[in-house]
């Protein structure tokens, strides 16, 4: 096998209203550089003890997973692993490592990653179309599973709107995120989220980025996981306040996101100071939307 390299986005999810419904690819990236050898030896960067253990590497497993699914004997690999999505901060990072494993197996294969094949791996490790579709394919999708098969639907999204992502020091599993939902969801407020989610639609389709603000609320799931995230309603209002066309959780969560078309520094900046007020460290990055998705790349 020649030395590979998968270089897959970082998403964010929901954008307020569409809970696990809404997805969209950022310009932050996880790198997976791969070549066969025998045993599994894994290098992180930055240093990473966790990952560099083969049992906890999701790559690997994802990896290991489509080989034998061909019938093939899985031998090892050599791995790098350059992660700039940060893990458990709603930002897909466990889709960069599920795409990237998919993407190479099927390069190494040479065989046809059909959507069916993709989803039949995928949806072993996470069932999340909002992730990994945008990983994989870029861009905003809407995307759903019905009776065991996934709908979706890449939409033009502007090119001068930015997302700023505010990333506290703090990890939020999706598991936890999960586990303080409601099992129902009043008739009201499900009314109310699937008129922002069309609104959001609208919204972008005909640059009516004044209609972000009201389009971007959510009653499905951020009332609720707020709770987890100490500061979510200052930053939130701090993003506004400075220019933000709208905020929301990013994905589960504990990242907050806004989408803005000026101001991003300013609005990074006053995100932070939303959550130093409650004690929080955080960094802001002002990224681009990740029009063409998850690349495979032949090294040598």
């Amino acid at each position: 096998m020649k030395k590979l390299r998968a270089v897959v986005p970082a998403t964010t999810a929901n954008l307020g209203a569409g809970f696990d419904t809404f997805g969209l690819a950022l310009s932050l990236y996880n790198e997976f550089e791969v070549e066969e050898y025998d045993g599994v030896v894994i290098e992180t960067v930055p240093e990473n003890p966790f990952l560099k253990d083969p049992e906890n590497n999701l790559f690997v497993q994802v990896l290991k997973f489509a080989c034998e699914r061909r019938g093939k004997t899985f031998h090892g690999a050599k791995v790098k692993q350059i992660t700039n999505v940060p893990v458990a901060r709603g930002l897909g990072s466990s889709a960069t490592a599920i795409v990237a494993a998919i993407l190479i197996s099927a390069t190494v294969s040479k065989t046809e990653l059909t959507d069916d094949l993709f989803f039949e791996i995928a949806y072993r490790f996470e069932p999340h179309p909002d992730n990994l579709i945008p990983a994989w394919k870029g861009g905003f999708v809407t995307a759903l599973i019905d009776n065991g098969k996934t709908y979706y639907q890449k939409i033009d999204f502007p090119d001068d709107i930015k997302a700023v992502v505010v990333i506290p020091d703090f990890e939020l599993s999706t598991e936890k995120a999960r586990s303080v939902l409601p099992d129902k969801i009043p008739l009201k407020d499900g009314v109310f989220n699937l008129q922002r989610a069309s609104l959001f639609i609208a919204a972008i389709q005909s640059k009516r980025y004044e209609l972000l603000k009201v389009a971007m609320e959510d009653r499905f799931h951020q009332p609720y996981r707020k709770k987890l995230i100490p500061g979510f309603d200052d930053v939130v209002s701090n993003a506004i306040k400075a220019g933000a066309l709208g905020a929301s959780l990013s994905g589960a969560g504990s990242t907050i996101l806004a989408l803005a078309d000026h101001n991003f520094e300013k609005i990074g900046e006053v995100m932070v100071e939303g959550f130093l007020k409650h004690g929080i460290r955080a960094d802001y990055k002002i990224l681009d939307i990740e029009k063409e998705g998850a690349k495979v790349q032949v090294l040598e």
